[in-house]
């Protein structure tokens, strides 16, 4: 049951991050043998090397999401039976239904909670983060891991050399709790245009085009993306929107700590965070190693980078996804490593 104390909860902050990669790495050199690409080619448009890939046959998201929410409760020494709320964002669920939330509760014994999916695309993190704020500030809920897991193989084209070199597989998971100190998610920013519709998407297997022999036959099965659109759209819908927030809390560029956008290209990265004029060195990436892990990728990279995070910084996120939808958060870290 809910707790309602008299304690005054300011705020929902981070208490605890953990993530979750496969071991299998598919290197450019590898795939260089799969499709007709180079490391040159992949490198110098979209600065990835490798991207780590699931192969166990009938593991799914659940499973790389399993792993990383049981990290996350041994490293805080958080009770799977304490935990009231799970959400999960990912845009490879398990299966249509049930959600996959729903399974990575129960393999991980979280008996007490309740748990959904969220589909936001790319920007799921951010747009998960503000949902369990609201869930804490509310009072409704003290402990609520938000966990992205994505399988992006299996919605992957290796036939097709304009996307495959895009995408690897992971998970990462966060603990959020109350507080009434100043820190945690002060702020974010979130906007959705349909018209981005037909530039990325899976065009079968839902309701508008169910799965047929045909639709499989077609490879509709697959990401399907229209790359100088989605690039135009993302850096310019990135870079507004972490503008925004930034204006909307009197924040300098000298004041932010670090910038985390989307993993999904680093040209897009380089720019938005060029015409942001932050500090290269205070920019977050690692999309070299991993690749565009969709909802995964900005928890991943905070995750990695933990070490150099400090209790007060001041964090900017950002991320643009199918929809299109998009947006900016700033978060103050609450912990120390």
């Amino acid at each position: 049951m809910t707790d309602f104390s008299t304690r005054i909860i300011v705020n929902a902050k981070i208490s605890g991050i953990a993530s979750y990669v496969p071991d299998d790495i598919l290197d450019n050199e590898m795939l260089s043998k799969m499709v007709d690409t180079n490391d040159e080619w992949i490198t110098t448009r979209v600065g990835i090397k490798e991207r780590r890939i699931l192969h166990e046959e009938g593991k799914g998201s659940s499973w790389l999401g399993q792993k990383a929410v049981e990290k996350l409760l041994s490293d805080t020494g958080t009770p799977a039976g304490e935990v009231d709320l799970l959400i999960c964002a990912t845009s490879n669920p398990d299966y249509r239904f049930p959600s996959t939330g729903s399974v990575i509760a129960h393999e991980t014994g979280l008996t007490n909670a309740y748990a959904f999916d969220v589909q936001a695309a790319c920007a799921g993190f951010i747009v998960t983060m503000q949902m369990a704020r609201a869930y804490v500030v509310s009072g409704l809920y003290k402990k609520v891991i938000v966990v992205c897991a994505e399988k992006m193989s299996s919605m992957t084209d290796y036939q097709d050399r304009a996307t495959c070199p895009l995408f690897g597989d992971a998970a990462a998971a966060v603990l959020v709790e109350p507080t009434d100190e100043p820190v945690g998610v002060i702020d974010g920013e979130f906007h959705i245009d349909g018209t981005g519709l037909p530039h990325l998407l899976m065009k079968a297997g839902g309701s508008v085009l169910p799965a047929s022999a045909e639709t499989v036959a077609a490879r509709e099965h697959y990401i399907y993306q229209e790359g100088r659109v989605v690039y135009k759209n993302a850096v310019r819908d990135m870079l507004s929107s972490t503008l925004s927030v930034m204006e909307r809390n009197n924040l300098s560029v000298e004041e932010i700590d670090w910038l985390v956008p989307h993993q999904a290209n680093l040209r897009i990265i380089e720019a938005v965070s060029g015409r942001t004029k932050i500090d290269p060195e205070k920019v977050l990436i690692n999309i070299q190693h991993y690749g565009n892990t969709s909802a995964a990728s900005i928890p991943l990279c905070l995750d990695e980078f933990k070490g150099k995070l400090k209790k007060g910084d001041k964090i900017m996120m950002t991320a643009f996804g199918a929809g299109f939808t998009w947006g900016a958060m700033y978060l103050i870290w609450a912990f120390d490593s």
